[in-house]
């Protein structure tokens, strides 16, 4: 395991500001056990931060037959839909919701090109909520596969997460299993799959991104 580049920042500034807390808690003429029980509470509050940004190392699924989870989390909408933004058409959405316990990643479930990628300002609906995919702040990338295979991933951010970061650009070549991007603090991605696929999961599974398989082309 490492922690992800976008993490440093975050984890240097989270650190500096709980050391300055510490430090006047100790200026302070407050009973020890308050003390105490801040500097506790401070080092889990520091042991969480840097938890979020973990990247493990695990065996990634490399096969062009599936299509590969893009995030770890729980399976919460496996339905039929109408995708609006770029497709114009009926899709297959399975959306995974990420919890402030998962690993954040995000990678590309399928290898292809990059035909589209916008990110969209909006509102910081519970990533839960079934309209946060269309009112949340949130990006969506397409990938091409071939002629007549694509997706669409969206990263949708939630009540707490405030940034969507993505790796993407249109016209650039991805490998299935490579990194798409990193959402912070608890979220949700939603994948919009062809409705002639074969899904392979279920309502409330949770899965792993770069090793549980969503569907089969």
């Amino acid at each position: 395991m490492h922690i992800h580049k976008e993490g440093y920042s975050v984890i240097k500034w989270f650190l500096l500001g709980l050391i300055g807390l510490n430090l006047l808690v100790f200026l302070l003429p407050l009973k020890p056990a308050y003390s105490l029980t801040i500097g506790t509470l401070s080092l889990g509050l520091l042991f969480l931060v840097v938890r979020f940004f973990r990247v493990p190392h695990r065996r990634l699924i490399s096969d062009e037959s599936l299509i590969i989870s893009p995030a770890d989390g729980k399976v919460v909408a496996i339905e039929e839909t109408t995708e609006d933004e770029y497709f114009k058409c009926r899709m297959i959405q399975i959306s995974i919701f990420m919890s402030i316990w998962n690993v954040h990643v995000n990678w590309n479930p399928i290898s292809g090109s990059i035909e589209y990628h916008k990110h969209h300002p909006g509102k910081y609906l519970i990533a839960k909520h079934p309209k946060s995919s269309l009112l949340n702040e949130r990006a969506s990338t397409a990938i091409q596969k071939d002629p007549d295979r694509a997706i669409m991933v969206r990263q949708i951010a939630g009540a707490v997460a405030r940034r969507i970061i993505s790796y993407t650009n249109p016209v650039n070549e991805v490998q299935q299993a490579s990194e798409l991007g990193i959402i912070r603090f608890g979220s949700r991605v939603d994948v919009f799959l062809p409705v002639d696929v074969k899904i392979k999961v279920r309502l409330s599974d949770k899965v792993q991104g770069r090793r549980s398989v969503l569907a089969s082309w």
